[in-house]
């Protein structure tokens, strides 16, 4: 009997409550992209977009350094916030085609330029620049992500946070590219790749604790 007032009061302080908003393709989208917007355009801002990206655009493999992040973090927000309701299915599978083609790059680049010009063009110059930058820069996004997640009820938090993670860090790495003068495949289907790994990894880590119930 001791709890029944508070269970009551529980009860009534629920019913009066309004109920959240619904979890939506654009409340996660939203936010996210907005972070994303805000971090890389004062980044771009401060740094600059690359002298000659009109011109080097219409070389594919150039382009590539932005269209393939991009067509990871697409199907990856997707994925993110399917993985936020319970009983919806999630096929990591769409984000099979981006890496396979990202690797496809990687290794054509490889068996055209001669063996000892593969690890200079794989370090470049910027390496630790790249890491850090898409790495920071996406945090932003991340944590908007997750935030805004935590209206959902993810049955695989860890899961659920990766994907945003990734979704971020490959956002970031396709605006990060029209600064980046690092142009073979080599290097940055490397490093951005990197980037995007460690971005996953640590949306894994903050969704295993912020997203769980």
């Amino acid at each position: 009997m001791t709890h029944r007032p508070s269970t009551e009061a529980l009860i009534r302080s629920l019913a009066a409550s309004p109920p959240p908003p619904p979890l939506t393709a654009w409340a996660v989208t939203g936010p996210v992209v907005a972070a994303l917007t805000i971090s890389l355009g004062v980044f771009l801002w401060l740094i600059g977009l690359r002298g000659d990206l009109g011109q080097v655009l219409t070389d594919p493999a150039i382009l590539a350094k932005s269209l393939l992040p991009l067509a990871l973090a697409v199907p990856a927000l997707v994925l993110a916030l399917r993985s936020a309701r319970p009983g919806r299915v999630v096929r990591p599978g769409l984000l099979i085609l981006p890496a396979a083609a990202a690797l496809a790059l990687f290794l054509a680049r490889g068996v055209q330029v001669p063996s000892g010009q593969i690890l200079p063009e794989l370090l470049g110059h910027s390496a630790a620049a790249c890491l850090l930058s898409i790495t920071a820069l996406s945090a932003p996004a991340t944590l908007a992500g997750l935030i805004v997640l935590r209206r959902g009820a993810s049955l695989r938090p860890a899961r659920t946070g990766a994907l945003i993670g990734m979704a971020a860090a490959a956002g970031t790495a396709a605006g990060y590219a029209l600064h980046c003068t690092e142009d073979s495949p080599l290097f940055f289907t490397t490093w951005y790749g990197l980037a995007i790994l460690i971005g996953t990894g640590i949306g894994a880590l903050a969704g295993q604790r912020l997203l769980r119930w």
